[in-house]
């Protein structure tokens, strides 16, 4: 029971996996399949007919009479045909399986990218950025294997064991069986076999290869910390450990695929022999004649390497098994169509949040503890209190970027504005077209000016046409804030959720970028988490959080007195 327990979610991965990989192309993938089978017999015919053909000639010419009425132009024909037609399917193969392959994983990625568009999927990829990149890459690219190198050989070894048990089952009933039964017992019984062996070593070095990427990255990137804690060398020593496991595992990857070929020749010398031994006898008894023989010999020769083409989708079996596991979740329709669902709020109602609680996966620690909070539309409120009191926790929750243990928040559509400026390596028009990408550059410029940032970009030699570095390099932090703000300004919401949004500006810088917020929100509701008296000064409304609880909610109007001791009590700039 437990061993059914433990297969069930593996082929409930496979499923989930195959499902959408089988269902983009179908007909593409199973014409590639055909084409595949075609090739191989076609190729077995054509060594099979011209071995037939060299010998039946060669004995026809033994004698004047039977060298005259040896019809020599129906198996020339049959020979160029085959030839051709080879050539043809062979190409017709290559053409459609892999732009079939292509396309699948294409899609495949976009279902992936969706999956990931998920709460708490961006937290996620910031804590172990290499290893999830480096699934969203490798781990599609693996299931290439899974049609090219299982799929596509195992159909054309299928084809091959039946052409060759219906050739030499017209020589003999009960040799054509057998010829057939052991082909696909030995050759896919052999690919199952190293297919187990290899799970555990492709496993290794797919951790082995993150651990190396991951590292590096780390070296590099963080070479000067390192050096100034004393921990390069360390460093080093953890690379070349990871370098030392994949060494590990390559070697023996290695292994297993010799030792891989030498059981599939193994079984190819047995097959030709077990195939020699009985045409011989069926020689010997006049029920086939010299070019029956080796027509026979040649089908089984050629017979046994579309199995042996098995062997490579079989060692990378392991990587793809893991590939398909780790995939299978992000995949899963239930998932994405969970992740993707709005919650809206009420029309009179910005936000609705009730009996929340949030507690950071393996963390025992509420960081929300049964929050409720309800904001009309077009209210200004700030939520304020000390770090670690899990404002921008609230914050991540309201905007669907974190999902609660517990009660439910409801939320019209919002825009977040975060301390940290999200600009990317592109142009500053693709960098604001985030917002709206059909906005015009008459809009654009217009967002600009009321953000106080363009006059900036006119200075610049390419205005809208600069190309900013990774992070927005080659803006000043007050120059990248605004843009946010621009960019912010694009997004027609009439939700926005401010956190902290002019942390590590001056003075100056920030109560501008304040001042224009407060004019640009016009009627939008405004919901600002921060430990600033300045940020807390825009809002009619505090809420004072401690501990994941809210302790507090004042209002300017009704309870002027607390709400300014309140305010006083916030950082200065």
């Amino acid at each position: 029971m437990s061993r059914n327990a433990h297969r069930s979610p593996r082929w409930r991965d496979l499923r989930l996996v195959l499902r959408p990989f089988l269902a983009t192309q179908p007909r593409a993938l199973l014409l590639g399949c055909l084409l595949a089978a075609v090739t191989v017999l076609a190729g077995m015919a054509l060594l099979g007919l011209s071995g037939w053909f060299i010998t039946a000639t060669a004995l026809a010419g033994q004698h004047a009479a039977t060298a005259f009425t040896f019809d020599v132009f129906m198996p020339s024909a049959g020979i160029r045909l085959l030839a051709l037609g080879r050539t043809a399917s062979r190409y017709g193969e290559r053409l459609v399986t892999h732009d079939a392959t292509f396309a699948v994983l294409a899609e495949l990625r976009v279902r992936l990218f969706r999956g990931w568009a998920r709460p708490e999927a961006a937290r996620d990829l910031l804590m172990r950025p290499a290893r999830l990149l480096f699934r969203l890459t490798a781990d599609i690219d693996a299931l290439e294997s899974l049609y090219l190198r299982l799929f596509v050989p195992a159909a054309a070894a299928l084809g091959a064991a039946l052409l060759a048990g219906v050739v030499l089952g017209f020589m003999h009933v009960g040799m054509g069986v057998a010829i057939a039964l052991w082909l696909c017992a030995i050759g896919w019984g052999l690919a199952f076999v190293i297919a187990r062996r290899a799970r555990q070593p492709a496993r290794q070095r797919a951790h082995a290869v993150e651990a190396l990427r991951a590292r590096a990255v780390d070296l590099v990137a963080g070479q000067a910390d390192l050096a100034m804690a004393g921990r390069l060398d360390a460093q080093r020593a953890a690379l070349m450990n990871a370098d030392a496991h994949l060494a590990q595992a390559d070697l023996a990857l290695n292994k297993l695929e010799a030792a891989a070929g030498f059981a599939y020749g193994s079984a190819g010398t047995l097959t030709l022999v077990g195939v020699l031994l009985a045409v011989g006898a069926l020689v010997a008894e006049g029920v086939i004649g010299a070019p029956g023989a080796a027509l026979a010999l040649l089908i089984a020769l050629t017979a046994t390497e579309p199995f042996a083409a098995l062997r490579r989708g079989a060692l990378d079996a392991g990587r793809t098994w893991l590939a398909v596991r780790r995939l299978a979740p992000r995949l899963d329709p239930a998932v994405e169509e969970e992740g993707t669902r709005p919650s809206r709020a009420a029309h009179t109602s910005a936000v609705q949040v009730d009996q929340l609680t949030v507690m950071h996966p393996g963390s025992p620690v509420e960081v929300l503890s049964g929050v409720s909070l309800h904001l009309k539309a077009g209210e200004r409120v700030a939520l304020v209190g000390a770090s670690g009191a899990g404002k921008s926790t609230l914050l991540s929750v309201i905007a669907g970027d974190l999902t609660p243990r517990a009660g439910q928040a409801q939320a019209q559509a919002a825009c977040l504005l975060t301390q940290r400026t999200e600009l990317f390596q592109d142009s500053l028009r693709d960098n604001l077209r985030l917002a709206d990408p059909q906005a015009s550059d008459e809009r654009l410029w217009a967002v600009l000016h009321a953000a106080g940032l363009d006059a900036d970009v006119r200075a610049l030699a390419t205005g809208l046409d600069t190309q900013l570095g990774e992070g927005g390099l080659g803006l000043s932090g007050g120059q990248s804030r605004r843009l946010a703000l621009a960019r912010l300004l694009l997004r027609p919401v009439p939700l926005w959720l401010l956190d902290e949004p002019t942390e590590a500006l001056d003075a100056a810088t920030a109560h501008d970028v304040l001042q224009r917020l407060a004019q640009q929100a016009g009627s939008r509701t405004l919901l600002i988490a921060t430990h600033l008296r300045r940020e807390a000064a825009l809002a009619d409304r505090l809420v004072c959080m401690a501990q994941g609880r809210i302790v507090a909610d004042l209002r300017r109007s009704t309870d002027a007195g607390a709400f300014e001791a309140a305010l006083r009590g916030l950082r200065p700039d």
